[in-house]
């Protein structure tokens, strides 16, 4: 193709089809990206969908040959009419867009809440600058808002970019690089026209709607490497969650097999005695080596959930929170690496782990659990020894499996009090939604994850009675008011001291 074919085809869009094409392109984006959303559940594709389907619809009105202007006949009125007002949906809708592709909120809660409220303020500027039109139909308070919200969104979109360019997120560059196309093709097409550098006015349409191809091959492309990265992390999660579990099996068969040798061995030359011993040291042992491996794989998971969520306060600058939640995340550490050399502790040190444990989680729910502690003044918890971590894992299900998915109020009781002058009875209480429903939710998930938490704390108070010459009663029950309704869950131990 020469050069002078090349300027007739920029020269006419519209007889050599250009705007077709553009128009043919922007369609398909808008219905993949929104069929792309179903698939994904980001809603980053739903606001790129809607964002390419208005640009889509506002320039229907610009293509004069071919099919599109004999189908959306019946409605050029209407096209028409509303044509600023698809020129000021797209624009904000752009900006939603922009900050929810880059997950403004996860960077900076600050900047998140003055770009979206910016956002509804135009929006609402918007809507009644429509619906004073409607009632006076005087088109001037349509010009001149016009003019007042290019104003406004070339105002917000300088101050957008000051978040844009601090966000430590390689994916801004497509928004970047994006709008710096789109910006240039523009700047180019009014130059043109304003200064009347060519003879022909239509080749600005030209060089803006080759503007808005390649702003949106820049965007898609960012889509498709946002879902890569996803992806990739999946990978990366799924591949240490594998070699943890190798690790452990690895573990687990080496202590086995040591044990079976020592068992080998004493066989020979031992009493009956001597090797029913051994095998409940046996039992203990491993029992114990799965409460190491549950711990190392539950641990990472929420040390790193906890020092997010601290390091949101220290982005967002709320220094006596993060500092007040960080010494209590240490403590905590403190206490777990403490624990995990211990075979038991006393009550009151398990009573301030299960404390530690409920704060640092707390942070997660926005703090909306109330924890009500009672403890029976007669009891000296010093003296009275249980298994180290005996009650997190209990804790960890009424917060996890009971409150997370409730609406409302959220509360977690702990009563502790002396049953006779031999036994101390612990329970466990939250009004959350139930063991029944909570099984349903689970059934639901994708990813389904076998809880042995329970069993192996059983195990546990097992070992722990057996070698203290101690009893335990376990009970776990369903809570219901007076309409029949499940509500809440209770857990009760009673063990003797």
């Amino acid at each position: 193709m020469d050069t002078d074919s090349l300027q007739h085809i920029l020269d006419f869009p519209n007889a050599n089809g250009i705007v077709i094409f553009i128009l043919g392109i922007l369609f398909i984006l808008s219905v993949y990206h929104f069929l792309l959303y179903f698939q994904h559940k980001d809603k980053s594709y739903l606001y790129y969908s809607l964002y390419t389907a208005l640009i889509f619809v506002s320039h229907l009105i610009d293509s004069k040959n071919g099919f599109i202007p004999v189908l959306i006949k019946p409605f050029t009125s209407i096209l028409n009419y509303i044509d600023i007002n698809l020129i000021w949906a797209y624009n904000i809708l752009y900006f939603v867009f922009a900050f929810t592709f880059i997950d403004l909120k996860l960077y900076s809660i600050k900047w998140h809440k003055f770009i979206f409220r910016s956002i509804y303020f135009l929006f609402g500027f918007t809507f009644l600058l429509e619906v004073l039109h409607l009632i006076t139909s005087n088109d001037q308070i349509v010009v001149r808002g016009d003019l007042i919200f290019i104003i406004l969104i070339s105002l917000f979109a300088i101050i957008a970019y000051i978040p844009l360019f601090k966000v430590k997120n390689s994916l801004k560059y497509y928004i970047i690089i994006g709008s710096l196309i789109l910006f240039i093709s523009s700047l180019a097409a009014t130059i043109l026209y304003k200064f009347n550098l060519t003879p022909n006015t239509e080749i600005r349409y030209s060089i803006f709607y080759i503007g808005i191809i390649l702003e949106n091959i820049c965007f898609s492309l960012g889509l498709g490497h946002k879902q890569k990265m996803i992806l990739e992390d999946k990978n990366k999660s799924q591949e240490r969650f594998i070699n943890q579990l190798q690790e452990n099996e690895k573990l687990r068969f080496a202590v086995q097999q040591q044990l079976e040798k020592n068992v080998a061995s004493l066989s020979k030359q031992a009493k009956t005695e001597k090797l029913e011993k051994l095998k409940e040291k046996y039992d203990k042992e491993l029992a114990e080596l799965k409460f190491i491996s549950l711990r190392s794989q539950m641990n990472p998971h929420f040390i790193f959930n906890s020092l997010n969520a601290i390091k949101l306060y220290i982005i967002n600058n709320e220094k006596e929170n993060a500092v007040y939640y960080l010494n209590k995340f240490s403590k905590l550490i403190r206490r777990i690496l403490n624990a995990s050399q211990e075979k038991e502790i006393s009550l009151a040190q398990e009573i301030e782990t299960a404390e530690l444990y409920l704060n640092i989680e707390n942070i997660r729910f926005n703090n909306e659990i109330d924890f009500i502690l009672t403890i029976d003044r007669s009891l000296n918890l010093d003296t009275i020894k249980i298994p180290s971590l005996i009650l997190q894992p209990f804790i960890e299900n009424a917060l996890w499996h009971g409150l997370s998915s409730k609406k409302g109020e959220k509360k977690l009781k702990i009563n502790i009090e002396k049953k006779n002058n031999t036994f101390v009875k612990i329970e466990i209480e939250d009004n959350g939604i139930g063991r029944k429903r909570s099984a349903e939710i689970k059934e639901k998930k994708i990813h389904k994850k076998n809880s042995i938490g329970l069993k192996i704390t059983e195990e546990r108070l097992q070992n722990f009675v057996k070698n203290n010459d101690y009893t335990y009663k376990l009970n776990i029950q369903d809570l219901y008011n007076k309409n029949g309704l499940v509500s809440g869950t209770k857990v009760t131990l009673i063990i003797s001291y």
